[in-house]
């Protein structure tokens, strides 16, 4: 019933009006180049120009994948790819994104700079980014969407002065209800409270439910509003899932404020999700990078971001944490280099939790090379899919992987949507970051790392559990998958750049 019900708000929403729009303006394009090609006899220039376009991409600063994915749609069906290529192939953000986010990274960078050097390695390239190191910082865990919300609720109640939200998905349900009558409640205590979330992983939202929000006092903000043009922006989404509470209390991790996250719905067997909670002078990073995402949202050159830099009483605590946003709009894929720094930082083992295991080259080299140097590499992934095609492209990275000594385990009760790394009972990673393209090159992202936290322990346990509950994968089978799935697999890898 609950299926059907979200069916429904799917096909009645604002997608079902976008999707055939962008989908027809392309072909029009598609179609007036090829018309064009015809009537002027220019098929043989339009052969040549692809010869020069696929000459200019992989000249490009890009991802090898995504370059040759190109190369081959764009010399293989030039009629297709080179329109394609022009329209939506360019990986830069468009100006207004690009421009408001970096004038507030920017303001940022000056709020964050760090003014030691940092004698932990694992830190120093995200303090040259300008995201420092902290301590005096108490954390805290949670496994699962059901065992967070408890505290995520009664944190929201003790908010006194402002409740800064940002979320990929807010759906309606038991979950956002409670949230919502919590957060009209503040305002009317005279809390500032403020949500964006991201207008594409909200599309089965009734409009209803955002104006409500607005009438309730909250400000409310879409990022990057869906719109009927084939642009490349729409690529860009705001995938981070941040919580902050009086500049005391911050939230990441890879839960949302939907039901099948508290598992008080089931969609894909059980939900098995990850969640921080940080209390502490770490909280004023999350502060900030929200403040930066707003100052783009409102359209602004500046905000008072002290306003909001409210004085906390910090104890002595054990850990040292780094939290952190990634950005398409600059050239750093921060994401991308955590991933890399952690794998090459195991020395003992590394546990991954990821709903998508589609590496790019370097991080799947990273992997494989780790494991042979007798690190005790493992990845839990889920056993029941959300996205059928994109399994199939994670079940494409199995045999490289799996041949090189990493253990890689399907979560047998549902689905894995944890993004989290542990290396060594020392270092580890809880954030909104997929191992994917889209993650490392073109969504908002964020997180926190982590060194000699206490929680790192409970992150252990949380792995090991899962892996219980979960098949491992063998080289046995995977030798005995049929050909055509092979192909199948191999074709549809090679093109998830592009998807």
């Amino acid at each position: 019933m609950m299926g059907m019900k979200r069916i429904l708000r799917l096909l009645t929403s604002k997608l079902m009006i976008v999707a055939p729009l962008v989908l027809l303006q392309f072909m029009m394009v598609t179609a007036w180049f090829y018309n064009m090609s015809l009537a002027f006899e220019i098929v043989p220039v339009s052969q040549l120009l692809a010869i020069f376009l696929v000459i200019y991409v992989i000249n490009r600063e890009e991802d090898a994948g995504y370059k040759i994915a190109w190369c081959i749609l764009i010399s293989g069906v030039p009629f297709i790819g080179i329109p394609l290529y022009l329209l939506a192939g360019n990986r830069k953000v468009p100006r207004k994104i690009q421009n408001g986010t970096i004038r507030a990274n920017e303001q940022m960078e000056t709020l964050l700079k760090s003014d030691h050097d940092n004698p932990r390695m694992l830190f120093r390239y995200g303090e040259k980014l300008g995201f420092p190191m902290y301590g005096n910082t108490a954390a805290r865990y949670y496994p699962s969407g059901e065992a967070w919300f408890t505290d995520f609720l009664d944190d929201l109640k003790g908010a006194k002065h402002f409740i800064f939200m940002e979320f990929f998905i807010i759906d309606t349900g038991t979950c956002l209800n409670e949230v919502l009558e919590v957060l009209h409640q503040k305002v009317k205590e005279g809390v500032e409270v403020k949500l964006i979330y991201d207008d594409f992983g909200c599309v089965t939202l009734p409009e209803r439910v955002r104006k409500d929000m607005i009438r309730g006092g909250i400000e409310v903000h879409r990022f990057n509003r869906l719109r009927p043009a084939f642009i490349i922006q729409m690529n860009n989404r705001d995938h981070r899932k941040f919580t902050v509470i009086d500049n005391r209390i911050g939230y990441c991790g890879g839960v949302n404020l939907a039901d099948e996250y508290l598992n008080r719905i089931t969609r894909f067997g059980y939900w098995k999700d990850s969640a921080l909670r940080l209390e502490g002078e770490a909280v004023w990073s999350l502060t900030v990078m929200f403040l930066g995402m707003l100052m783009y949202e409102r359209g602004v050159d500046r905000l008072d971001f002290s306003k909001y830099h409210l004085p906390i009483e910090t104890a002595p605590a054990p850990g040292y944490y780094q939290p952190f946003s990634d950005s398409p709009t600059d050239s750093e894929t921060f994401s991308l280099n955590a991933h890399l720094n952690l794998i090459a930082a195991a020395r003992k083992y590394l546990y991954i939790d990821t709903p998508y295991l589609i590496p790019n080259e370097p991080v799947r080299a990273a992997l494989c090379l780790a494991a042979k140097n007798g690190v005790d590499v493992r990845i839990l992934v889920p056993g029941i899919a959300d996205k059928k095609i994109v399994n199939q492209i994670t079940k494409a990275n199995y045999e490289e992987l799996v041949k090189s000594g990493v253990r890689i385990y399907e979560f047998t009760k549902g689905f894995n949507h944890a993004k989290n790394f542990v290396v060594d009972d020392r270092f580890a990673l809880v954030g909104s970051v997929n191992m994917d393209y889209r993650s490392y090159f073109l969504h908002f992202e964020g997180g926190v790392l982590m060194e000699d936290s206490p929680v790192i322990a409970d992150m252990k346990q949380d792995f090991l559990q899962a892996i219980s509950d979960s098949r491992e994968i063998t080289e046995e089978e995977l030798e005995k998958i049929k050909l055509p799935v092979r192909l199948v697999r191999a074709v549809l890898n090679m093109f998830i750049p592009l998807v």
